[in-house]
């Protein structure tokens, strides 16, 4: 797997059962998925289209636009999977934590899990699809999307006025910045183990410039 398709929030609303016709849904995506990525990874992003991942997926083109609407949706659906991550950190979170302390302690937790969302992951299969991910600008830009998405369900979780919008820009950008600069490292040949104990320093300065803000004490 490149990127976890599961969700990883602990609240009631993760917990929930699903369907089994939500269940086999969502089992489709994920063949689908993995059988475009891995021809994206043989031959190049622009070089497979989307009638030959159809193909491969046993599934008409018409069918498979019904799950993924681009074709950058093919390659970036593991991104969809996380995009409400942070939303759902602060919806679980305990009622003595913050918001703030706890999507610091779930972002340390995946820098200690090696997770490919923060970028600290030297796993081949990882690597392969992050430099296709960042050598290809129309990816790229979908992520963008993506991202944004990201922002909007984190800034409802905290409640959605002015600031709290303001609050969610911030976090996913330091989140984002702190996981680019460990794919930054690890793809210059860095390992994993190696960026550790730097990115758990990084991101700890990161969360106490979103805390203390940017301006310092005089």
């Amino acid at each position: 797997m490149v990127m976890s398709g599961e969700k990883t929030g602990t609240g009631p609303a993760a917990q929930a059962p699903i369907s089994l016709r939500e269940r086999k849904k969502q089992l489709t995506y994920q063949a689908v998925s993995d059988a475009a990525i891995a021809m994206f990874l043989e031959r190049g992003f622009d070089k497979v289209s989307v009638a030959e991942v159809a193909a491969a997926a046993d599934i008409s083109k018409p069918t498979l636009f019904r799950y993924f609407p681009a074709k950058e949706d093919l390659a970036l659906h593991r991104f969809a999977d996380h995009e409400d991550e942070a939303a759902r950190v602060v919806a679980a979170r305990g009622q003595d934590e913050s918001p703030l302390d706890a999507l610091r302690r779930h972002f340390l937790d995946g820098l200690e899990r090696r997770d490919p969302v923060t970028g600290l992951c030297d796993h081949p299969q990882v690597l392969a699809f992050h430099r296709m991910l960042y050598g290809t600008p129309s990816l790229v830009a979908r992520m963008y999307g993506y991202q944004g998405r990201s922002e909007a369900a984190l800034a409802r979780a905290l409640g959605d006025a002015v600031p709290d919008r303001l609050a969610a820009g911030q976090i996913i950008a330091v989140q984002r910045i702190l996981a680019l600069e460990n794919w930054r490292r690890i793809d210059a040949g860095e390992s994993a183990d190696e960026v550790y104990e730097d990115a758990v320093r990084a991101a700890e300065l990161g969360f106490v410039q979103l805390r203390s803000g940017l301006e310092k004490e005089r």
